[in-house]
């Protein structure tokens, strides 16, 4: 029963810088782990490859066969691993026992409405391989509502249409300082709280129109209503950051539920695992993330962590709260059947 997890995500998000990463940091482990190339336009890997779609096939040889663009012939290069599928799983077949990771191209239709990517995964569950996706965007895309709105529509996407254990991931966490500074404190961006609270910023301080303005606040309930999307953090250079994603992704595919075999020492761990609100407090003090200053128009905005935490403790003593009064009640009722 093969594990290993497929990583994806727009092009810049640090894909293969994170393949090679995640394969040193694996086999130092003890887990022996191959990486796997399915991106025909991969120039510069930054990892030993195991096996290489450029085997099967290359972008240039789809573009001057068949006069296309850099993106029909990536297209054309997956649906034709797709259709040749027994090649890619007998070369798998050689790294028995081995844990893999797949590198896959960055374009963003190959996971929004084209069928080959997710068919290949299909063909490899069948085959009883446990996988799970690694969805890559960079965090300098919190440092804007609207983009950040456009990473949860992409992300609620491609959750959707590979229906599969996924873990979205803010990547190259580290350089978000070079970026810019943030509206809210990271936990506020990876666990997705109330969307409510980057409208203001969303429709530029009340300067969008009216009719732009609606289409926000719809799309915003439209990601509230799936409820799906959460991040967790990554800096690939430090093993603390790599060890913590490493566990959520060993929980996603099974892997830490598995035998206590050599490199799996980490399903002692496993009650031991940080929550997402936890995770994204050490990060920003430890790689020492910045936020805005509030301003007089958005100073509601700027405690909108501490309202949410203040409508959670409230919940939770209204449920304690009525939880009492229902014993209380249960128990009256017991005692008076008693005595009649």
């Amino acid at each position: 029963m093969p594990f290993g997890h497929i990583v994806i995500g727009p092009p810049g998000s640090g894909k293969t810088t994170y393949c090679g990463g995640m394969y040193q940091f694996l086999n130092a482990l003890g887990r022996k782990t191959v990486v796997v190339n399915l991106d025909p336009a991969n120039e510069s890997m930054r990892y030993d490859c195991a096996v290489n779609i450029e085997d099967l096939i290359t972008l240039d040889d789809a573009m001057d066969a068949y006069q296309l663009g850099p993106n029909g012939g990536m297209v054309y290069c997956i649906e034709y691993l797709e259709k040749n599928m027994q090649w890619l799983l007998d070369r798998l077949a050689e790294h028995e026992g081995c844990y893999f990771i797949f590198d896959c191209p960055g374009q963003v239709e190959l996971y929004t409405h084209n069928q080959a990517i997710k068919n290949i995964v299909r063909k490899l569950e069948k085959n009883d391989f446990r996988l799970a996706c690694v969805h890559l965007v960079d965090a300098s895309y919190c440092t804007e509502a609207s983009r950040f709105i456009s990473v949860l529509l992409l992300s609620l996407t491609t959750m959707t249409m590979l229906e599969m254990p996924h873990v979205n991931v803010l990547s190259k966490i580290d350089l978000l300082n070079q970026m810019g500074q943030l509206d809210f404190n990271l936990e506020y961006y990876t666990s997705v709280m109330d969307l409510d609270y980057l409208l203001h910023h969303l429709n530029n301080g009340g300067e969008t129109s009216e009719k732009f303005a609606s289409l926000n606040r719809v799309i915003c309930e439209l990601i509230e209503d799936f409820n799906m999307v959460g991040f967790s953090t990554l800096c690939i250079t430090d093993k603390h950051s790599v060890a913590g994603l490493l566990k959520e992704i060993d929980k996603a595919n099974g892997y830490i539920f598995g035998a206590l075999t050599e490199g799996n020492e980490s399903i002692l761990l496993a009650a031991d695992a940080t929550d997402m609100l936890t995770e994204a407090r050490d990060a920003q003090t430890r790689y020492g993330l910045l936020t805005k200053a509030p301003t007089d128009a958005d100073a509601s905005e700027s405690n909108s962590v501490e309202v949410l935490r203040g409508k959670q403790n409230g919940i939770e003593s209204l449920v304690e709260r009525l939880t009492i009064k229902e014993h209380a009640q249960t128990t009256s009722r017991s005692r008076e059947e008693e005595m009649t």
